[in-house]
């Protein structure tokens, strides 16, 4: 069988085809990770959220060291002036154990409260600068597409519509 050679705006409509559905490839895929991601940090907020009740606090009913010490210098005699107070453990007896699912593994272990919480918050720290970073991601790829978009001038959209609609089907 031969081949005929293809003109040059074919091969380079190809050409651009083929860096647009790149594109679109890693722009899916950032956002797939963006809703898995959503989904660990909403699951994360929901567990820090159970472990605030529990201990019977929230995010601003636990002083600060500083109202701590505020308090305890008028009456302080030999009393040390700083008492850290976890603003999620406030009074609650830290070393309580709680069982615990380690992020992105499927093992339960009992660790003391304070300790879950502080992995919980930290995992919940890196999801945040993942869920902005895949954000940005999406927004560049997605510029980027559509600075593309020289395609939609030789294209008809019948056209474009009708690739989009193809399916393999085996013999």
């Amino acid at each position: 069988m031969t081949r005929l050679p293809m003109d040059d705006g074919m091969k380079e409509f190809q050409q651009k085809l083929i860096e647009v559905e790149t594109e679109a490839e890693h722009l899916l895929l950032a956002r797939h990770q963006l809703i898995e991601n959503d989904r660990v940090r909403n699951a994360n907020r929901e567990a820090l959220t159970a472990l605030r009740k529990k201990a019977k606090t929230t995010k601003t009913s636990v002083p600060t060291p500083f109202e701590s010490i505020m308090k305890e210098v008028e009456g302080a005699d030999s009393k040390t002036l700083v008492k850290e107070i976890c603003r999620t453990c406030g009074n609650h007896d830290s070393m309580e154990h709680t069982w615990m699912m380690f992020p992105g593994s499927d093992i339960f272990s009992r660790v003391p409260f304070h300790a879950a919480h502080s992995i919980l918050e930290k995992d919940q720290e890196r999801l945040e600068y993942e869920a902005k970073t895949l954000q940005s991601h999406v927004k560049e790829k997605s510029f980027s597409i559509s600075e593309m978009g020289a395609l939609a001038d030789k294209i008809s959209p019948g056209i474009v519509r009708s690739m989009v609609t193809l399916t393999d089907t085996s013999k």
